[in-house]
């Protein structure tokens, strides 16, 4: 079994398995599979690479409440346009800070609480748990690709 096939096997059976949890808990299915994507798309491994994801994305998530929060309390739409481009000025910056690098999980985190009008209910626990389905299709694929090693090198029965 090649690499390929251990990363489809574990990320689909893992898919399947985050589907029914979310239609379960009426969670908002496309939230988690946006902090698995931040998971994988950050560079960390393991646990490390969950907390980046985690980090950055309800950092992002923190932002798009903040430009929502502070817009609604004008009329003038002039008022939004400046807190996004202050807030996207944070954004980056807060990158120098190591455990929130990854900007493109502040952008995920801040874009999904734009599309979800900031209702921090239905966003952070699919998105958490989104973070934390892709350490575990991390580590089935790991594991996968560890027993069809094993069991390439075991001898065949004589």
């Amino acid at each position: 079994m090649e690499n390929r096939w251990a990363v489809a096997l574990s990320a689909g059976l893992l898919a399947v398995v985050w589907a029914g949890v979310a239609d379960v808990f009426n969670w908002v299915t496309w939230l988690g599979f946006m902090g698995c994507s931040t998971f994988f798309a950050q560079t960390l491994p393991g646990l490390k690479g969950m907390f980046m994801a985690w980090a950055t994305n309800l950092s992002g998530v923190f932002w798009g409440w903040l430009i929502m929060s502070v817009s609604g309390f004008f009329v003038s739409p002039i008022i939004g346009y400046v807190m996004t481009g202050l807030v996207t000025a944070a954004m980056c910056l807060q990158a120098s800070f190591s455990r929130l690098a990854f900007i493109p999980g502040t952008f995920i985190g801040c874009c999904v609480c734009f599309a979800l009008a900031g209702d921090l209910a239905v966003i952070i626990p699919p998105l958490v748990i989104g973070g934390a389905l892709g350490l575990s299709m991390s580590i089935l694929t790991r594991q996968l690709v560890s027993l069809n090693s094993k069991l390439s090198k075991a001898q065949p029965i004589k």
